[in-house]
């Protein structure tokens, strides 16, 4: 079933996704080497407990898996996903960390990710980061109303491969949000456009394109959470959640609404959209 949010939906969403971006702002600004990912955890839920919001990763259970302990996802350098932060896991100068977080505020969710490097990192694994963040962007532009779901995927995927030869994770992607963290339709970071649903005013989605530096195969550890690359290359992850409006798609996780990365993109003044 596909939930088309009324303005006043989108605007309590907005409010869940300005929390989580404010748990991930301090976050990134924690991350150093010596630092444990159970800190971070720590971090991002003192923010959206303070906020009055809970989180929707804590305790969340799916497909069979045991209800995941954190926060935040915390993967490193191989890890793509859904790391499961721990006192042990201190990151390293030279590491690459991403870190996914969700919050919830009267019922209706946000969901948002980064991958960062701690310290000076490889240039190449630098580079992997921001053509892996770009493309989330070319894919939340693509959102448009009266497009198709895979113009999405392919928007992510025709800029991934343009830019070198990136595996792209086909297992995980996308997803449809509201109140609750996974809603229909789930959406690839791949694929021929014109395809699938017509996107309409009201749609929420969370836009996640997963690439790595190798093979695009991943397999996951024992712990049942983590999803790693199977021939140990680094892998980075990025993730935004946005409504499709009328003028163009709001970013409810980025504080200016993805103003000024779509208005980019877009060739057109995205302000008025992003600050609603």
């Amino acid at each position: 079933m596909i939930h088309l949010k009324s303005p006043g939906e989108i605007a309590k969403m907005r409010t869940a996704g300005l929390v989580v971006a404010a748990a991930l702002d301090a976050v990134r600004a924690a991350i150093a080497p010596g630092v444990s990912t159970a800190d971070l955890d720590a971090i991002a839920e003192k923010v959206i407990r303070d906020a009055g919001a809970t989180s929707n990763f804590k305790g969340y259970t799916a497909g069979g898996h045991v209800p995941y302990p954190g926060t935040i996802c915390a993967s490193i350098n191989d890890e793509v996903v859904h790391g499961i932060p721990s006192k042990r896991r201190l990151l390293r100068e030279g590491d690459v960390i991403s870190i996914d977080c969700g919050a919830i505020v009267d019922g209706w969710h946000g969901d948002s990710a980064f991958t960062a490097g701690v310290g000076e990192i490889d240039p190449a694994i630098a580079r992997m980061l921001e053509v892996c963040e770009a493309s989330m962007w070319r894919g939340i532009a693509a959102g448009v109303a009266g497009g198709r779901l895979s113009d999405i995927g392919h928007a992510v995927e025709s800029y991934v491969r343009g830019q070198g030869p990136y595996g792209i994770v086909e297992e995980y992607g996308g997803h449809g949000i509201g109140t609750a963290m996974h809603q229909d339709p789930h959406v690839p970071n791949h694929g021929r456009p014109g395809k699938g649903l017509r996107l309409q005013p009201g749609l929420t989605l969370a836009i996640e394109p997963m690439i790595m530096m190798g093979d695009r195969r991943v397999f996951m550890l024992d712990d049942d959470w983590t999803v790693s690359t199977v021939d140990g290359s680094w892998a980075a992850h990025f993730e935004h959640t946005f409504a499709v409006t009328p003028t163009g798609p709001q970013v409810l996780t980025a504080p200016d609404g993805g103003a000024a990365e779509l208005g980019r993109l877009l060739g057109r003044d995205a302000t008025v959209t992003g600050s609603r």
